[in-house]
């Protein structure tokens, strides 16, 4: 467990199938250099743990995180972000490769790093009075730990542009109606509809899903001939799994949806 940042098992019925990793710096979640590396662990935690099925990220009631810790970077000169984007951008990235359903519930500010810190996550849950953004331009950057990259190929490019280049805040609803979130709620659910939205999954073939994820987070990374070879070889090692046995057999005798899986 680090300081700001702890993997969590989620209460009740759910309990270790999904982990929470909870961001915990008052009073905005800021996301400076200790941050980012307890992030990175706690995605390796949570996708070595095998009894964890999905994960939900949650910075708490009242914010998610509000981007970074502008104290630490108003100083710094190009040798050193050069070295810190890196280290930036690999703890995120880490989040992205999590080979597990992964859902942002994003309360209160998720702006620039805080932003691209959702973008990482597969689904998205915001709250009614959520506001995100990239506002990095205002200080006279762009973003540098994935807004320019995964932002545009979430809602497109021109959207994106207008995000980046404005610095403007985009509401719950605007982010919904352009795809950049997936669910809006009230604030006061919005933990609890992350953790239905990861219930979904909790109980899925644990080795599928961790294919599929790959398969198509792969595959929009390449020509559409290279894509379809990276679904084809996930698909036919899937046929070595007990899920797969499982599944096709119980598809037979009892139909489709009834199928108990072990995740392996």
């Amino acid at each position: 467990m680090g300081e700001f940042v702890r993997v969590e098992a989620a209460s009740g019925q759910a309990g270790r199938a999904i982990a929470i990793i909870r961001l915990d710096r008052p009073p905005m979640n800021a996301l400076n250099s200790v941050v980012q590396a307890e992030i990175a662990a706690a995605a390796a935690q949570v996708s070595d743990d095998p009894q964890v099925r999905a994960v939900v990220l949650y910075g708490g009631e009242k914010v998610f995180a509000a981007g970074a810790d502008i104290k630490e970077l108003a100083d710094a000169g190009y040798a050193q972000m050069a070295a810190d984007s890196r280290r930036l951008q690999d703890s995120f990235t880490a989040v992205a490769r999590i080979g597990k359903p992964v859902i942002a519930a994003i309360t209160g500010y998720a702006l620039g790093g805080g932003l691209e810190l959702a973008l990482c996550a597969d689904f998205r849950v915001a709250g009614e009075g959520a506001r995100v953004g990239q506002p990095e331009i205002l200080l006279g950057i762009i973003p540098g730990a994935g807004g320019t990259q995964r932002l545009p190929r979430l809602v497109g490019p021109a959207r994106a542009k207008d995000i980046v280049y404005t610095g403007r805040f985009v509401g719950a609803a605007e982010a919904l109606a352009i795809g950049l979130v997936d669910q809006v709620v009230p604030d006061a659910e919005v933990y609890s509809a992350a953790l239905d939205f990861a219930q979904r999954f909790a109980a899925g073939p644990a080795v599928a899903l961790r294919a599929a994820k790959q398969a198509i987070d792969e595959g929009l990374e390449v020509e559409l001939h290279t894509g379809l070879e990276i679904e084809r070889l996930h698909f036919a090692a899937l046929f070595a799994t007990e899920d797969a046995r499982t599944g096709m057999r119980s598809f037979v005798e009892n139909g489709p949806g009834k199928a108990s899986f072990v995740g392996q």
